[in-house]
């Protein structure tokens, strides 16, 4: 019998919520406010970057190698918008001592980046970001810490100790606002100088110091308790650590009039939102809308019955993960809003091994992996690493962080936690941190102003931007539509060129741009010679809220630390130069304005002392003639026989515009390789040319030609062309036994492995001398977006003579 009244009670209910859902759909109101939002969906596509370092604790002179996951934020799919990617190294005052661009494609990226010597020790946030990322905010960057050390300088291993202990304690009420005369689930946050929970007992009193409620922190400092304000009076929590001092923190402002919201599972299907409101208000409507990642929204209208109003929500219509509640008063303004978390049904299942639980120095390692699949491969990468008396920091989890952290504010403790317990008290914590961390990627006047939101930060589609400013050598106020030109001295020759705009503001899209390379930015020096130039910094200046953990080092670690020192030092100078530099991608040897129509190798001809005689004894396509007590070129339109040009064409050193002709008439002709001519219009970007004359130099260094003064020169960093992992083999038996050493801590670091159909992939490397256990770290997801991670531990022993 009660079994059967709880099935009538469950069909009533979902009866209820499919009419309030047709209700909704019918109302004008809330059609327009789906398809609103809809609209700001399409044009705030979200990405999220997850990281895979190959460890956390480093050494000044060790490299950090990385893999990056570029997905579609919504859907949790490979991403192919952004091409590039920085990753940083801040520290506790977000200073950067290392940073780095590097490419991604079909979402995929990964890189090196070398600790710099100047690096003193201590704990560092490691961030990564696109650059069309910067537009909602460096709080979903990702982001995670790393400890390094300097052993070549000394330091303080407990630098905070002497400090005075402050806690970072936030209370968090459910749906945003504490309101006089209602009751409301408050959710705390309290954390330690390092970034960790705390365990404290805590009260809540009046401005008369009235006990009100007593609360503790469950798992991480963080729990919740009921609050009823009866006044707009400050309200402060004194919470009492566990060396029995005590600490006041101000709870957020009650407000005399607004909405609380309350959101409960009321069945196992269905989802309660209840919202309140002070008994004495209007009788008026409020609308919900509810999405999971910005997609899928759900719009409903209900009107109040007295105080309260409740909307039910069937749980099958949010995606897995964060979705996002907000309660709308009928002007469509956001007065309440929370975060819901639901478990995702499916994680990727890796399977990892060795064959056997110890290895001999030097020996191969033959590694096995699998991953769950239905028809969707799995990208995998593997870092297999020492794990010694230095205690490292803990990483975050892919999986953890794409459907929790990433959609987050602040820092989170253990994720991982949160998926590895299935219970309904690790559901509960887990509904405190969703209210303690509650964030949102937009604003609301962006979804419902009128207008599409502007962007400052373009996705970068095709290659990195370089964004700066045209200025008035005069007074620097920006130049308008100058022409300007940037070049590189690179082989083949590149050129970019656009026009400023209004504000005096040039971009250029430098595709395979790789490397540290010495540019030229200038003008028409001929016609524009007032003007200078400033380049911005790629680089965001805006940082996340997450504070650096404080730095601990055991100092009885002295010994594990210099043989760690020596280890890595040895490594560095017995490592073949080969895998020491990087290796930019074969690109095409075509200049960038593809096969020239002529082209004169100079060495072939008689050599001439002047580059008059040379350019009009055998140089058909190019025609010199002096006026106005210059030179000029005028070239033969290949189209139109015997007809010439009346403007000089483009014409390149190595690449770089050179205006002014009778610089080149002065070069020396035994200094010049090559003359290459284009004799057509060509248009490049928004300018166009009446033909092209390059002139290339042996080395393409200009040759000692000095450019103008007022020429911009200056070193700038492309994309960080790739290096490769060294890892030796010893298959012979004369490898074996190389007297070389080899105290490799980092086995093996594998950033691109693919599993086949059957999602089975295998690695192989050997082991170093270095006797110890290692850890072996999986991380990986599918093209469907499954994530997942596997870690496992296997010992390496001395070889047995």
């Amino acid at each position: 019998m009660i079994k059967r009244y709880k099935k009538i009670l469950l069909l009533f209910l979902t009866l209820a919520v499919g009419s309030a859902r047709s209700y909704g759909q019918d109302d004008p109101m809330v059609k327009s406010l789906k398809d609103r939002f809809n609209l700001y969906s399409t044009t705030a596509l979200q990405e999220k970057i997850y990281v895979h370092l190959d460890r956390s604790f480093y050494l000044i002179g060790e490299t950090i190698w990385f893999k990056a996951y570029n997905l579609d934020g919504s859907r949790h799919r490979f991403l192919d918008m952004s091409k590039v990617a920085y990753l940083e190294i801040l520290d506790k005052e977000n200073n950067a001592v290392a940073q780095t661009k590097f490419s991604l494609l079909k979402g995929k990226g990964n890189g090196s980046l070398l600790i710099p010597a100047s690096v003193v020790s201590g704990n560092y946030k490691v961030r990564c970001y696109s650059n069309w990322m910067k537009n909602f905010g460096a709080d979903y960057f990702f982001e995670t810490d790393i400890t390094v050390v300097n052993p070549f300088l000394k330091f303080d291993p407990e630098p905070d100790a002497k400090k005075e202990i402050t806690y970072d304690v936030q209370f968090f009420p459910e749906g945003g606002y504490l309101v006089k005369g209602l009751e409301s689930k408050v959710a705390f946050r309290a954390a330690g100088p390092d970034g960790k929970g705390i365990q404290f007992k805590g009260v809540v009193v009046s401005g008369q110091n009235d006990e009100i409620v007593k609360f503790q922190p469950g798992k991480f400092g963080i729990g919740s308790f009921i609050f009823k304000p009866q006044t707009t009076d400050t309200y402060r929590a004194i919470i009492t650590d566990s060396q029995g001092k005590e600490h006041t923190y101000p709870l957020p402002q009650v407000q005399e009039r607004g909405y609380v919201m309350r959101v409960t599972d009321s069945t196992s299907n269905l989802i309660k939102v209840s919202v309140i409101r002070p008994a004495e208000e209007e009788q008026s409507v409020v609308y919900l809308l509810a999405h999971t990642r910005q997609i899928n929204p759900i719009a409903d209208k209900k009107s109040f019955a007295g105080n309260r109003t409740e909307f039910l929500i069937n749980r099958a219509q949010l995606g897995e993960g964060i979705s996002h509640m907000t309660i709308l008063n009928e002007k469509l303004k956001p007065v309440c809003e929370r975060l819901y978390f639901k478990r995702p049904e499916k994680r990727l299942n890796i399977e990892a091994g060795v064959g056997k639980p110890e290895f001999a120095t030097r020996e191969k390692v033959t590694m096995n992996l699998s991953a769950e699949t239905t028809g969707s491969l799995t990208n995998m990468s593997v870092s297999v690493f020492l794990t010694d008396s230095i205690q490292a920091l803990a990483q975050n989890d892919i999986s953890s962080y794409f459907f929790l952290t990433s959609d987050l504010k602040g820092r989170i403790e253990d994720p991982a936690y949160y998926f590895q317990n299935n219970t309904k008290e690790t559901d509960r914590q887990l509904d405190d941190l969703i209210i303690s961390h509650g964030w949102r990627r937009f604003k609301w006047e962006d979804v419902f102003g009128g207008t599409l939101p502007k962007y400052q930060h373009l996705p970068e589609f095709d290659g990195h931007l370089v964004l700066g400013k045209v200025l008035n050598i005069s007074d620097n106020s920006p130049a308008p539509g100058i022409d300007s030109y940037l070049a590189a001295l690179d082989f083949p020759a590149k050129l970019y060129v656009n026009h400023s705009d209004a504000e005096g503001n040039f971009m250029f899209e430098l595709k395979n741009f790789t490397g540290a390379k010495e540019v030229t930015l200038q003008t028409n020096l001929l016609r524009d010679s007032t003007y200078k130039f400033e380049i911005s910094n790629p680089f965001s200046k805006q940082f996340s809220q997450a504070a650096v953990p404080a730095f601990k080092f055991d100092k009885n670690l002295g010994n594990p630390l210099l043989t760690r020192s020596i280890n890595m030092q040895s490594g560095n100078s017995f490592l073949p130069r080969l895998f020491t530099t990087r290796k930019a991608v074969l690109t095409d040897s075509l200049a960038f304005f593809g096969v020239p129509d002529e082209k004169y190798f100079l060495d072939d001809f008689t050599r001439f002392p002047t580059m008059e005689e040379v350019l009009r004894e055998y140089v058909r396509g190019v025609v010199v003639r002096r006026r106005d007590k210059g030179f000029h070129f005028r070239m033969v339109d290949k189209l139109l026989p015997n007809t010439f040009y009346k403007t000089d064409p483009l014409v390149l050193l190595d690449g770089i515009p050179v205006f002014n002709v009778d610089k080149i008439m002065e070069i020396d002709p035994l200094k010049i390789k090559k003359v290459e001519l284009l004799s057509s219009w060509y248009l490049l970007g928004a300018m166009n040319f009446t033909g092209i004359v390059s002139f290339s130099t042996y080395k393409n260094d200009l040759a000692g030609f000095e450019p103008d003064p007022r020429v911009l020169i200056t070193q700038y960093e492309g994309v960080q062309a790739q290096r490769e992992f060294y890892a030796p083999k010893y298959d012979s038996q004369t490898e074996l036994v190389s007297r070389l050493p080899d105290f490799r801590n980092l086995l093996h670091w594998a950033p691109n492995v693919v599993t086949d159909q059957t999602g089975k992939a295998q690695i192989q490397f050997f082991t170093s001398e270095q006797t110890g256990s290692y850890k072996v770290v999986v991380q990986g997801i599918t093209e469907k977006g499954v994530a997942g991670s596997k870690t496992f531990n296997f010992y390496v022993g001395k070889r047995s003579l």
